[in-house]
């Protein structure tokens, strides 16, 4: 049931984006020559004033209000009318809590791990401009407003992602990630402009209530006819595909980490790369329409889920490894969406994020005590000088593995089982699932084993000054310890609790209930299967990085095509550069070149050339002879005549 909100009411929602808004307006513009390092005192309590009213708005949701308010008519031109509104349902008010909460979080250990760092204040306010974004974006109750907060949130990576712009490769990867996401984005902006063309209106309600009417309805492509609400879901989902960094769009992820480790783990866990699954998640009534388009995001998860997860395997860059391993755990939520577990997914974004985060800025505390070091083979026997870090590590790992009570098990088996309901494709697919959850925890338990066990591989001035990181960063790391624990508590599935799934039934309302047959055997099954694989995975990494630590190298060396073929992310990146990337450079030297030839020297040779001309003829005519001055008078007083006797009749 919807609910009229009251003046009060409505401020209180406003405020959640615009405080992080106001925050970055004020670093932005009086950060420089102002505030400088005390930039956090107007960013932390903007972000925690937007938590605060997160959780007031989840209370009202809890309670039964669904608002649905337009705070002011954006856009009117004929039948095109767009409000700035904002949509607050259970999934949203999920999603506010997620990104509040890590947002907060992050903010708080960012001034630990940015202190001296002479663009402080930049930072922060990038930071802020980023939440905001991310706010707008899962408040929006249309889809011009979700588009404005899904490009606003790809600029903010841009920022972020290339915020130490003297390094190449972080301006680099600022840019890849930016270009990266405008294929996606193309498609999404189309499917935007179809569902209006098709369906007259951008509001979801609006949309949402009429998209049964052109089920069955095709629209003919280069002389081809295609399902229509078919190809609006896959234009939709190629926005999801870039922002989610799915196959084939996953390449700017894992390059993102050239940004200070904070920003990664904002991207990662609360803002940028759940985008698309929410979008998914917040489209549903169109998805569920077409059958072609849930099998391909299911199809595409799986295949992301198993493909980023080999590929962690042998990464050697600490933040590299956990970026791959957010690809794949996004390819789990996508593979939930696309069998219609709407909840499942949502309820492994919500899990993911706490401990994911912790993950990352677990990996900045490590990367900070030795001085910007990123690569593993340089660390080792960290567990001593960092017996936090340490702790928390293990906590966020035992999380993503799906050790039993965490809460990485509770929603990763939701979406197992979900899975394997769905029929012999459902089963491949939970094969692919069940398979990269076994290389999750061997590559999550071999980053444990060559980060923090063992000797200290690195330099003795960086062994002299290892520590353990501040309270500013080892305290948001515990926090998120707690949310990597109990995180998955709401979401027990009813065979191990009677009402357990609190989450399931929450979203229920919005995202409805996932379809599917099996037994309590087969439950049991999968759910003793997943519980097998990861501490097989557990099991095979103490065995190769603890016990016989030669393994390794031995099976670089007897397999070592496919340790190239991994390590080397099967040269994708490489593909791109040669087929796309080069090209398209050697195209603009070529248009450039010429123009600059053509156009631009034809303006800067040409100009003086033709004055030149022009100054050569008139010195013809001043020759100095009076004899010739006398003639031309002579002969323009004649012609004038003549003109003045042919004129006058």
């Amino acid at each position: 049931m919807q609910y009229a909100p009251t003046v009060n009411a409505m401020i209180k929602y406003t405020l959640i984006p615009l405080l992080p808004f106001l925050a970055f307006i004020i670093n932005i513009l009086l950060g420089r020559n102002f505030i400088r390092d005390k930039a956090h005192w107007v960013a932390i309590p903007a972000v925690f004033g937007s938590f605060v009213l997160a959780v007031s708005a989840f209370i009202d949701v809890a309670n039964g209000q669904v608002i649905n308010i337009d705070v002011y008519s954006w856009i009117v031109s004929g039948d095109f009318n767009v409000s700035f509104g904002f949509l607050i349902d259970q999934l949203s008010a999920i999603m506010l809590l997620v990104v509040t909460s890590i947002s907060t979080l992050i903010f708080i250990y960012s001034v630990g791990y940015m202190h001296g760092d002479p663009g402080y204040y930049r930072f922060f306010a990038y930071l802020s401009l980023f939440v905001f974004s991310m706010l707008i974006l899962v408040m929006a109750n249309n889809f011009l407003l979700l588009y404005f907060g899904w490009e606003a949130v790809g600029l903010c990576s841009y920022f972020l992602i290339g915020f130490w712009f003297h390094k190449k490769s972080a301006a680099d990867a600022g840019k890849k990630a930016f270009i990266v996401n405008r294929f996606g984005d193309f498609g999404f902006g189309l499917g935007v402009i179809l569902i209006f063309l098709t369906l007259g209106s951008l509001d979801y309600m609006e949309v949402f209530n009429r998209a049964g009417g052109i089920a069955g309805q095709t629209i003919n492509i280069l002389g081809t006819d295609f399902d229509l609400i078919t190809v609006i879901c896959l234009l939709l989902f190629c926005g999801a595909v870039g922002k989610s960094a799915q196959l084939p769009l996953h390449v700017w992820l894992p390059d993102a980490m050239e940004g200070p480790t904070p920003v990664s783990a904002l991207i990662h866990a609360a803002t940028m790369v759940t985008a698309g699954v929410f979008m998914v998640a917040r489209t549903s009534p169109l998805f569920n329409l077409s059958a072609t388009a849930m099998n391909t995001v299911a199809v595409v998860g799986g295949l992301t889920a198993i493909f980023a997860a080999t590929i962690a395997l042998v990464q050697n860059d600490i933040k590299r490894v956990i970026a791959y391993s957010t690809v794949s755990q996004l390819g789990y939520m996508f593979l939930a969406l696309g069998v219609g577990a709407y909840s499942a997914g949502i309820f492994h974004l919500y899990t993911h994020a706490y401990f994911k985060a912790l993950l990352f800025l677990g990996s900045g505390s490590v990367i900070h005590a030795l001085g910007d070091e990123q690569d593993m083979r340089n660390m080792g026997g960290l567990k001593k000088f960092m017996p936090q870090t340490y702790k928390v590590f293990i906590i966020a790992t035992l999380s993503i593995t799906g050790i039993p009570f965490l809460a990485g098990f509770f929603s990763k088996d939701e979406i197992l089982w979900r899975v394997y309901q769905q029929g012999d494709l459902g089963k491949f697919l939970w094969f692919l699932g069940t398979a990269a959850a076994l290389l999750t925890a061997f590559y999550s338990w071999r980053l444990i084993y060559m980060t923090f066990h063992g000797k200290f591989r690195g330099t003795d001035e960086q062994e002299h000054h290892l520590h353990e990181s501040p309270p500013v960063i080892t305290v948001p790391l515990w926090f998120l310890a707690v949310g990597a624990v109990a995180a998955g508590w709401v979401g027990i599935p009813p065979i191990l609790m009677e009402h357990g799934d609190r989450i399931g039934e929450f979203l229920a309302p919005v995202l409805g209930h996932a379809q599917g047959h099996g037994s309590h055997a087969e439950e049991y099954f999968v759910i003793a299967a997943s519980i097998f694989v990861a501490v097989a995975g557990w099991l095979i990494a103490h065995r190769m990085y603890i016990k016989k630590p030669e393994i390794p190298a031995q099976l670089g060396a007897k397999y070592q095509p496919i340790h190239k073929l991994l390590y080397n992310k099967y040269w994708i990146d490489e593909l791109y550069s040669k087929v796309f990337v080069q090209p398209t450079l050697k195209l603009a030297d070529k248009v450039i070149l010429g123009f600059d030839t053509i156009v631009i020297e034809g303006i800067v040779n040409g100009i003086p050339a033709l004055i030149d001309s022009f100054s050569q003829g008139l010195r013809r005519i001043q020759t100095g002879l009076i004899s010739n001055y006398g003639l031309v008078m002579t002969l323009g007083a004649l012609c004038m005549l003549i003109g003045y006797m042919v004129f006058s009749g």
